[in-house]
Parts: C-alpha cells; structure tokens; sequence
C-alpha cells in the first residue's frame, strides 16, 4: 500500500507527521497481529521449530523435524521450570552445544526471585533484543491515543540497572531491563519524542543505585520547565525516587 504524501501546510510540521505515521504503522502492526491469531500462532510456531529442528531437547522428544502445531502438542510436554534446569544448567557451564536452540545462547536474563527466593536462569539469543525493542516501541502509541500529547516535552523517567553476574561459562547473568538499557538498541536508539528524557544514558547506566538517582534526580530538576511526564518502569522505583527527593531536601533544612 502505498504511503501518503505529507501534507505541505504551516500548521503540521514533518515531525509531527512523520510521528502520526509511525503511530498508525505500529497500531496497524497490532491490528494486523491480533485481528488473527490462531494463524499467527501457527506461523511463528512452525518458524520456531523450523529454525530449531535439530536441537537437542525437541529431538529428545521425537519431534523429528516436524513443524505443525498438532504433533508438537502432542509429542512435547508442557513443562515447568525445574523439568529444564539440567539442560540450563548445562549451557551455564559452557557446554555450547544446541541444546535448546540452534542460535549461540548469548546471555542469561534472571528472574526477580520473589517466587521462589532464588533467582532463575532463562537463557536468550541475540535475536530477542530486536523483538523486545520491537514490543517496547509499541507501547507509547497505544497510550498515545487516551493520553495526547506524549511527545511533547521531556520525560522525567528513573531508569535503572541492576547488578549482573557471570555464569560458570562465562555468559553474563542479568535482568530483563539491565540487558536492554546495556544493549545498542537503547544507548544507540535514534532520535524518539517519546523517550526523550531528561537522565543521559550515563546516569541511568551508573552502578552506583544512589549515585544513578541523585544524578538523574539533579537532571530532571535542572530541566523542569521541560518536565511535562515523571514515571518510572515500576512504581516502586518511582516511590524510591519520591523518598530520596524528600530526604535530600530534609537535609538542605536548617
């Protein structure tokens, strides 16, 4: 389908337009995803073990190339956590056979721990980074069309990183977000009004918990008058930053 000239008036600007398009190819995108999911579940399933038919786990259950949705359902088990640790476990020690997908395990992405009190082990490929950018990109579009008017200003959001470690074999162990915001998709991520914030990537980045909030802190009230948004990706990280700025000011009282 072809795209639609920009329409050459004072009032809308490239940008704008530009936006108003990407907006609508990222709403069409869900549409298009959604409107139909069985099929798509299909595709993306047969892809999946197309790409994947010779690894070792699916071939343990006697998958055998197959790609249709009806014999994986019927030859491999729905499975809990525990059911994979030894083939996890495995990869983390370096063994860098396809054990669990035919793409080299690039990292591991560890849970919270709050379920169980330990942290687990999910190992992903490179791959991922680009689909999980692809679905944060989504995001603000959609709130875009309750909430007008996000693009406008600088965004006051406490982002931070949490501490990684490494595996046995020498992959790196770390959380979902920490990948992303270390990752080339977020420090090299172009120009985007909605995530145009008022932390550098060097404040979110920094190690150090209490030195990434004050410097991210100091930033946002340094800019102020462009502050139109303040949040953080969970709300206790927001509370977090509430306290710190109560405290700092508690300390400047005579």
């Amino acid at each position: 389908m072809p795209e639609a000239e920009a329409p050459n008036n004072d009032s809308t600007t490239l940008t704008d337009y530009n936006l108003t398009e990407k907006n609508k190819k990222c709403l069409q995108f869900i549409e298009d995803v959604t409107s139909n999911p069985d099929n798509v579940q299909r595709q993306i399933l047969s892809e999946i073990l197309t790409q994947n038919a010779n690894v070792e786990y699916l071939n343990r259950h006697g998958l055998s190339g197959y790609t249709d949705r009806e014999t994986f359902k019927k030859l491999v088990p729905v499975v809990t956590y525990e059911d994979l640790q030894n083939d996890i476990t495995r990869i983390a020690n370096g063994d860098k056979s396809p054990i669990l997908s035919s793409h080299p395990i690039s990292e591991f992405l560890t849970s919270s721990g709050t379920s169980g009190g330990e942290r687990k082990l999910m190992p992903t490929i490179e791959d991922e980074l680009g689909r999980r950018s692809l679905l944060y990109s989504l995001l603000m579009p959609v709130m875009n069309r309750f909430v007008p008017g996000l693009d406008k200003g600088k965004g006051m959001y406490f982002l931070f990183i949490k501490s990684e470690a490494k595996t046995p074999g020498g992959l790196v162990a770390r959380p979902v977000l920490t990948s992303y915001y270390k990752s080339s998709h977020f420090k090299e991520r172009p120009y985007d009004p909605y995530t145009n914030y008022t932390s550098p990537n060097e404040t979110i980045l920094c190690p150090d918990s209490y030195q990434s909030m004050y410097s991210q802190m100091l930033c946002g009230l340094y800019l102020n008058n462009e502050v139109l948004r303040v949040g953080a990706v969970f709300a206790s990280g927001f509370i977090r930053a509430i306290r710190f700025f109560r405290k700092a000011l508690e300390s400047f009282e005579p």
